[in-house]
């Protein structure tokens, strides 16, 4: 029997609404303004970082200096004051989040092969090192927003990036990957130098630590290197850079050596008494301090300005392969090693504040086009008596490298995946 269609008709559609849809941006400034005006002093400067439109209307009716007087019982005060309180406030919401904050870390798969090297700026992550290929990460759903091929069968040794380019150690030569498409490779195969170990830049010099104990000086622009200078009689491991032109680098003999970009000799040495390798370096133009991780699990502090030590603690029993802290924080450093924990650490003291792993049980998973899947988990802190041997490695795979955010860390583990922890407090207890 032949099927006939039904003789229902489907109802008509719904006619759009002439009547446009009220949205902020059709709002008042003024009605905007009463909106903002309601807001507490922490809200109200997230609000301002929003857009430009918001931080103008917040700026013209001086919501965040009023509430600022407000909350200090001043009459008047000056932007600059502001601005320093309002620093020293997201200081301490950060401190207050890595040592107290509940943690949700997510993880997604970045790259084909293991990848041990991160680095994280103005809400873009740079991974690398272990196949052929640097991938340029968004924040914002963790997209993969750039991507940049190795020439030839080079392998990248180290890299760093700014808002214009990718500066990568490959092998025996430095390349440059300019954000627009374009990429130089120098110097020559026949001006090639000894086996690079690690390499940092600021505009327009990079800075490369070299087997030989040496570290040598290349402008960028010219593509010649302008300075070749003696810093150990072992390998350069790990280097920083001061914004005053100092190189400061540490061997494979536990010695950290400082140098002018001008000098070709190091001008002074500090030693850490437990005399093994240095791993890792960073240094705090804030404080003039400056940090290293050992091969032996030791985290350590010196002051440029007296070039003594300040502390010296073993966090843990072994290699300590990444330290960092953000920019214009003097209060925490992020630490973490082979054994998989990630640290938190008072800059002024040593003291461990904090030890963070990933709880698997708490995995939840959701995927888009753009990312693949997106596995959510819970981070859970450790107790200072606990025995990190008996927590199942699968939840510590070794942090081979680390970068800090506001209230946020990204992790590599020598495998596929990347991690991002997020640190979360209440406003309401600052």
């Amino acid at each position: 029997m032949e099927r006939t269609r039904s003789s229902r008709r489907s109802p008509p559609p719904k006619k759009r609404s002439s009547k446009p849809r009220a949205t902020i941006e059709s709002l008042n400034g003024d009605i905007i303004c009463m909106i903002f005006s309601s807001l507490g002093f922490f809200d109200l400067v997230r609000c301002s970082a929003v857009c430009k439109s918001w931080n103008a209307i917040i700026n013209r009716c001086k919501l965040l200096q009023l509430l600022y007087c407000k909350l200090h019982g001043f009459s008047n005060t000056s932007g600059s004051s502001m601005r320093l309180h309002l620093e020293e406030l997201a200081m301490k919401h950060h401190r207050f989040a890595l040592e107290e904050g509940r943690i949700d870390i997510d993880q997604w798969k970045a790259h084909s092969v293991g990848v041990d090297q991160c680095q994280m700026k103005r809400g873009l992550i740079l991974t690398g090192v272990g196949d052929k290929v640097m991938r340029l990460w968004s924040l914002e759903g963790y997209k993969c927003v750039e991507e940049y091929s190795l020439p030839n069968a080079a392998s990248l040794v180290d890299f760093d990036f700014d808002e214009s380019k990718i500066v990568g150690l490959i092998g025996t030569r430095i390349c440059i990957w300019r954000r627009n498409g374009l990429r130089s490779v120098f110097p020559s195969r026949e001006g090639t130098f000894m086996k690079g170990l690690c390499m940092r830049y600021f505009d327009p010099e990079a800075v490369v630590g070299c087997e030989d104990g040496t570290a040598r000086v290349f402008d960028m622009y010219s593509r010649k290197c302008s300075q070749i200078i003696r810093m150990h009689c072992a390998p350069v491991t790990s280097l920083s850079l001061s914004e005053d032109q100092l190189i400061i680098s540490g061997s494979s003999l536990g010695s950290i050596a400082i140098s002018g970009l001008s000098s070709d000799q190091r001008v002074a040495t500090l030693r850490s008494t437990d005399c093994t390798g240095i791993k890792t370096l960073c240094y705090n133009p804030c404080s003039r301090l400056v940090f290293a991780g050992t091969t032996a699990g030791y985290a350590s502090c010196w002051d440029l300005r007296t070039m003594k030590s300040l502390w010296e603690t073993r966090i843990s029993p072994n290699v300590v392969y990444s330290l960092q802290h953000l920019q214009n924080d003097t209060s925490t450093l992020v630490v973490g090693g082979i054994d998989g924990v990630l640290r938190v650490l008072d800059q002024n003291t040593g003291e461990v504040l904090s030890r963070c792993v990933m709880d698997i049980g708490s995995a939840s998973s959701s995927s888009n086009k753009v990312s693949g899947v997106i596995e959510r988990n819970e981070g859970r802190r450790l107790s200072a008596g606990c025995c990190i041997d008996r927590i199942p490695k699968t939840k510590r795979p070794p942090i081979t490298c680390l970068a800090v955010g506001m209230k946020k860390v990204v992790t590599t583990h020598n495998s596929k995946y990347i991690r991002l922890w997020k640190f979360n407090y209440s406003d309401k207890y600052l």
